[in-house]
């Protein structure tokens, strides 16, 4: 824990020492610019420890998940110290992919039947120099699912595989139909509310290493159809858990959060870009947002009679109550993309099987931290311990009723 007389000194102390060596003149002299950078610092030191760096909230439906996540996970008790100098949500959301490293990572890819006749492009990487799980047959799997336009090549993305590398786990990323390259055998694409691909993908995983236990984490729109997964099929899946990142949890909230002025300019319309891009091939949709993306293609595609009806669908919130696999769920509460008052803080407390953390800050897929956030986020180190709690302790999960 880092104490707030501990970082205040340290910045003052430091800074004092490189204006000193460094700044010869002061503002309106030798020593009234010095004070006026050093009060400005000391200030926003201030501000940054008690506004800005909090312990997040968790919640839970039950006491014995809770239990488990403070004793297993330990991140959910400490404090998260967003980077100082962008904490602000849309600049952590804007400045993730462009900071933060990606591992290298190899894959090999696998394409699959679907029953439709379509065919889905699954990456793995099996990490066959695993020392803690040397067996192929045994050894522990996490499946991931990117965001509405994200493949296996996202930072977010390499970030969680590495972080599973390092706990000896093999991992297969699950691209949505279009979005990493493969053709497209079929008209139809992906959406949040259909999960007949994603069961396609778990039934095949689970054909393929019938004895490795298997879990799933899933980033923004895969989060939310991992979501929409497990309130469709109850205890019947093989998943041992579920983390989620964040997941729009109504998705009527997350749509006009992103098309207000400044988040349209930012994010709506880039996104809008991408799912055009992803179904060119066998459709020309004209549109300027992603509601409208929606209503031209996407609802019309999976047969439902309006958008409001697909929207409706596709809101895991509706389906949380019949989730009965342990599901922890990590929101920031200045997240556009998932507006603080839409997070089913209510639906969370009455199943057992959920929890739920809430960062005050984070952006979307940000949660950026450190000085210079090159490596791990908050994020990965919420999924690490998750898996690894899940995998190793997961028999302490079978009945949290």
């Amino acid at each position: 824990m880092i104490s707030l007389d501990f970082n205040f000194n340290i910045l003052t102390r430091d800074l004092s020492h490189y204006l000193e060596n460094q700044v010869k003149v002061g503002l309106f002299g030798s020593g009234v610019g010095l004070s006026l950078v050093l009060g400005f610092s000391a200030a926003y030191t201030c501000y940054y420890l008690i506004s800005v760096a909090k312990k997040p909230q968790l919640i839970s439906g039950g006491k014995k998940f809770y239990q488990f996540l403070r004793e297993q996970c330990p991140v959910v008790s400490e404090t998260y110290y967003p980077t100082f100098w962008c904490w602000e949500s849309r600049i952590q959301t804007l400045l993730r992919p462009f900071v933060t490293a990606k591992p290298g990572v190899i894959y090999r890819n696998e394409l699959i039947k679907a029953a439709d006749g379509g065919q889905i492009s699954l990456d793995w990487f099996d990490n066959d120099d695993s020392l803690s799980h040397p067996d192929p047959a045994t050894r522990p799997t996490v499946l991931l699912l990117p965001g509405l336009t994200g493949t296996s090549r996202e930072s977010y993305i390499l970030h969680m595989v590495q972080q599973s590398r390092d706990l000896g786990y093999r991992c297969v990323v699950f691209n949505n139909r279009g979005v990493s390259g493969e053709t497209l055998l079929t008209p139809r694409t992906y959406c949040a509310a259909n999960t007949e691909d994603l069961e396609t993908v778990i039934e095949h995983i689970q054909k393929t290493y019938e004895a490795a236990p298997l879990m799933a984490a899933g980033v923004s729109m895969g989060g939310m159809m991992l979501a929409n997964y497990l309130g469709r099929k109850g205890r019947e899946t093989c998943l041992k858990g579920v983390v989620v990142f964040s997941a729009g949890w109504d998705v009527f909230e997350c749509t006009a959060s992103l098309e207000k002025p400044l988040d349209r300019f930012l994010f709506n319309s880039y996104l809008t870009s991408c799912l055009q891009a992803s179904v060119h091939r066998s459709a020309r949709v004209r549109a300027r947002t992603i509601r409208e993306f929606d209503e031209r293609f996407t609802s019309i595609m999976f047969g439902y009679p309006t958008n409001d009806d697909y929207y409706h669908d596709a809101s895991p919130v509706h389906r949380l109550k019949s989730v009965q696999v342990p599901m922890l769920c990590l929101n920031a509460a200045d997240d556009v993309f998932s507006p603080s008052h839409a997070i089913p803080v209510e639906a969370v407390k009455q199943n057992p099987n959920l929890a739920m953390l809430i960062t005050c800050h984070g952006g979307h897929i940000g949660f950026l931290e450190g000085l210079w956030p090159r490596q791990s986020t908050y994020m990965d180190r919420v999924f690490k311990q998750f898996a690894k709690a899940v995998i190793e302790q997961g028999n302490r999960l079978k009945d949290l009723s």
